[in-house]
């Protein structure tokens, strides 16, 4: 194996979250800000620091109800939350090969742990770092170095898998092995590796194949 470390981040990369993400956050600006933004507006937020930061890019005057909105939104529809096709079985097998597995993402603990009760795959993880973790948050590399230190890891012996450009940039400051994810159809693949991803794999079986 290339990498006894593997880190994920969560949505658009394990699990197919961008169209309820969307729709939250369309549901959020229009009830509260009342005013239509575009969806290339929107999506360009997905992936990053925290919802608290994403919709400050909003309106920073109404982040905290702009929040509130789009957790009442969001919440229930983790009922119907599925994980890609073929993730189970690439975790399974990255993990009876004997990699240190974890998450990094911009959720917080209590939306990951409602996914993770839907699809059942919070066990292949040793540590998961959320946006309540560090004080700062990708593009910024402390979240990939904290997991990396719950995981008694260095960055030469990691990689970090992620669908977002706040993801590539993340990894490429933390010093990892970099993977763009198409997949995830949130970002665009090109922009991925113009940020500087060390490669892209458009299935979750291609991942065996890089790590």
């Amino acid at each position: 194996m290339r990498y006894q470390t593997v880190l994920f981040d969560l949505d658009g990369t394990l699990v197919d979250s961008g169209a309820m993400i969307l729709a939250s956050f369309r549901h959020a600006t229009r009830t509260v800000l009342r005013r239509e933004i575009p969806d290339e507006e929107l999506i360009a937020a997905v992936g990053g620091s925290s919802i608290q930061d994403q919709m400050r890019t909003f309106d920073p005057e109404r982040v905290d109800e702009l929040v509130r909105v789009y957790c009442e939104h969001n919440t229930p529809l983790h009922d119907e939350l599925e994980a890609f096709a073929g993730v189970h079985d690439v975790l399974e097998r990255l993990r009876d090969e004997g990699r240190r597995l974890g998450i990094v993402t911009a959720k917080h603990h209590r939306t990951v742990a409602l996914a993770f009760d839907r699809l059942h795959i919070g066990d292949h993880f040793d540590a998961v770092v959320c946006a309540d973790d560090t004080e700062r948050h990708k593009p910024h590399p402390e979240p990939i170095l904290h997991a990396l230190d719950l995981l008694d890891s260095t960055p030469a012996e990691a990689a970090f898998v992620g669908d977002s450009p706040f993801d590539v940039e993340a990894g490429k400051a933390a010093g990892v092995f970099t993977v763009g994810v198409s997949w995830g159809k949130i970002h665009p693949a090109e922009r991925l590796l113009a940020l500087g991803a060390d490669t892209i794999v458009h299935s979750p079986d291609e991942l065996l194949d890089v790590l």
